[in-house]
């Protein structure tokens, strides 16, 4: 394992901020989706209007399995997560990743950023052209997520430096 001397002082302030940013907003909207499930009236403190309301679009087709997992599992599969779910995953591996300061560790973190950035892009487009909707916490996420790819791909960039130092 190499030493932190060659990584950004920023990096690692940022990676804990933008985790934990990351799982709350997950946390939260899971906890919306829970809650709208059992009750229909349940309003969240992020439905602020008819066209601004989070809780429409996690209780959506596409809050679940990005509406992708459905087409091929039933929609009450247990394969059918809630996106926050998978968020609540992806900010998890991200911070416990974050520890490594191996080569490997920083090219899967770059990896999953890009794959989080491609949903992030879908579902943003989804959220703007099919829904009509705008959702704060969906965009706070997509803000995170970009930020944590360019928060990888430095790390990846400093550990990769190095490599070639010590080597």
């Amino acid at each position: 394992m190499a030493a932190a001397d060659g990584l950004p002082k920023w990096e690692r302030k940022a990676r804990v901020f933008l985790c934990l940013f990351g799982l709350v907003l997950s946390v939260y909207a899971l906890h919306v989706e829970l809650s709208r499930e059992h009750d229909p009236d349940y309003r969240a403190m992020c439905d602020l209007g008819e066209s601004v309301s989070c809780s429409k679009v996690f209780t959506s087709r596409w809050g679940r399995g990005f509406g992708l997992v459905q087409l091929f599992v039933a929609q009450d599969n247990p394969l059918n997560q809630p996106n926050s779910v998978l968020g609540i995953l992806f900010y998890t591996l991200q911070m416990g990743l974050g520890l490594s300061l191996t080569k490997k560790a920083a090219v899967f973190l770059v990896f999953a950023s890009w794959v989080s950035v491609a949903g992030s892009l879908y579902l943003a487009s989804i959220l703007a052209f099919v829904l009509g909707d705008f959702c704060m916490v969906c965009v706070s996420t997509y803000i995170i997520n970009f930020a944590l790819l360019y928060t990888n791909l430095k790390r990846r960039g400093a550990i990769e430096g190095m490599k070639e130092k010590a080597g």
